[in-house]
């Protein structure tokens, strides 16, 4: 394949700024005045490191950056490769701005992008992962290695996973009740494929997590969405479409910290669905997809773990414990029956799981390295998010309201004021600072966002922050 264009770059290690930056935006630079154009090929990340006299990886961590800022993309086999779909800016422009003598002002070229709360990949123990990888490759017979496994996953595997569901979230869950995935979306998609059917209806969380909402309704079933306030998902309007409809099989919910808003469901209103779930036969899915994270005195138990509760299905991953790029998710359910379904789907769509990296992240737990490394990022990411909190209240506690979270990689900002969040997401790009438009977590107009700083170092929040108060203040 040929790969025309030549990097123009002259690396500056006496520059503060990382040489993988540099390297980045000199290619968005390039992107950006037209010399690479969408559906060009960049060097491969050996020759490129080849031509710079520098160090693969480092080349290897720019591109990552660029497909991360969605500049490129990654295609397997092929290489990587400018975007077809590079960001782009409305049209909608608020005339206050357009008037201002003040013109935007750009925090360089990078897009810094509040995900929707990814962990930070720069203290992974990635390491001690490949360390381990590398172990159990060369221990076991490759036979046994390259033979098809389990579809639940390695067996002993799932006994560490109850092992820690057991006696870190209060569960009382066997080994033979639970099932590993290539991460907890598609956990989601094999329990909606085996438990419902065309014309079932889910209880949603409104606002939630769409990608769960687009599972149930591949699976053909029809949402019923249900507000959130301080306290979690509203068990009165719960209650009445229970009453209302007769074709609920199911219940979807994030309680730990809801998505997005990250409030934490009362113990009250736990013990209510509880009720109301065996009461009317309807299943509870658990999405508990960022329970290790807490910095408060311990987690909230999962509503799963009260033996109280007949039909549950609980979710869980480890890609934000040990690696974002991990694909390692479980599910776990008393429901043998349905379990059975997510089995023979399993085998249809994947035979089974990756059992070479099963066993080298149950060596890593047996290790204690997952627990340190836990512990690490648990203080990590709350010293992280008090530095977040006293940004936000310098630059935003008089145009927006937000908490302080116990847990997680996010704070959920309601503005003061009703916005325009088409206007709002465009002219924050032109400050190269990418928010999740709220339309992505409701059917309705909501005013608020997600702003995570998992992901994002702390020169990044330092400088993003006071530039999205200017611009939400510009509607005040």
């Amino acid at each position: 394949m040929l790969r025309p264009w030549k990097l123009e770059l002259e690396i500056d290690k006496k520059l503060s700024k990382a040489v993988y930056l540099q390297i980045a935006d000199t290619i968005i630079t390039d992107i950006r005045s037209g010399r690479l154009k969408a559906g060009d090929a960049l060097p491969g990340s050996r020759n490129l490191a080849q031509s710079l006299k520098i160090n693969r990886n480092t080349v290897v961590e720019a591109y990552q950056v660029l497909i991360n800022e969605e500049w490129v993309i990654s295609k397997e086999r092929k290489g990587i490769f400018v975007s077809e779909h590079l960001p782009s800016l409305h049209e909608k422009r608020r005339h206050a701005l357009h008037d201002s003598s003040h013109p935007l002002t750009v925090p360089g070229s990078i897009v810094i992008n509040f995900d929707d709360g990814h962990p930070d990949s720069k203290i992974a123990p990635v390491t001690e992962l490949a360390r381990a990888y590398r172990q159990i490759f060369g221990i076991k017979a490759k036979w046994q290695m390259m033979g098809y496994g389990d579809e639940h996953g390695d067996l002993e595997f799932r006994k560490m996973i109850s092992q820690m569901l057991n006696h870190q979230r209060g569960m009382h869950i066997h080994e033979n009740e639970i099932s590993i995935t290539r991460g907890s979306q598609m956990g989601m998609f094999l329990t909606a494929q085996s438990l419902l059917t065309a014309g079932d209806h889910v209880i949603v969380e409104n606002p939630g997590y769409q990608p769960a909402w687009k599972a149930f309704q591949y699976a053909g079933a029809k949402l019923l969405h249900v507000p959130v306030d301080q306290e979690g998902i509203s068990i009165e309007a719960v209650e009445k479409l229970l009453k209302e409809h007769q074709t609920v099989k199911a219940l979807y919910i994030t309680p730990h910290r809801q998505y997005p808003t990250t409030v934490t469901l009362s113990l009250s209103r736990r013990l209510r669905l509880i009720e109301l779930s065996n009461q009317y036969n309807i299943t509870i899915i658990e999405d508990d997809y960022d329970n290790e994270f807490h910095f408060g005195y311990r987690p909230i138990l999962p509503v799963s773990s009260f033996p109280e509760l007949h039909h549950y299905v609980y979710i869980g991953t480890l890609s934000k414990v040990v690696a974002p790029a991990l694909r390692i998710g479980y599910l776990a359910t008393k429901n043998q029956e349905l379990l059975k379904k997510i089995g023979e789907l399993r085998k249809i769509i994947d035979v089974h799981g990756d059992v070479i990296m099963e066993q080298a992240v149950l060596q890593l737990i047996r290790e204690g390295a997952v627990k340190k490394h836990i512990r690490k990022a648990t203080v990590h990411y709350k010293n992280k998010r008090d530095f977040v909190f006293g940004l936000l209240n310098r630059h935003m506690k008089d145009i927006a309201d937000f908490t302080l979270p116990e847990g997680g990689l996010a704070f959920w900002i309601v503005p003061k004021v009703q916005l325009d969040w088409d206007i709002v997401t465009a002219l924050l790009l032109e400050k190269n600072i990418k928010i999740i438009h709220p339309e992505q977590y409701s059917p309705n107009p909501i005013n608020g966002f997600r702003l995570s700083y998992g992901a994002l170092s702390e020169e990044l929040l330092e400088q993003s922050i006071p530039l999205i108060a200017e611009v939400l203040s510009t509607f005040f």
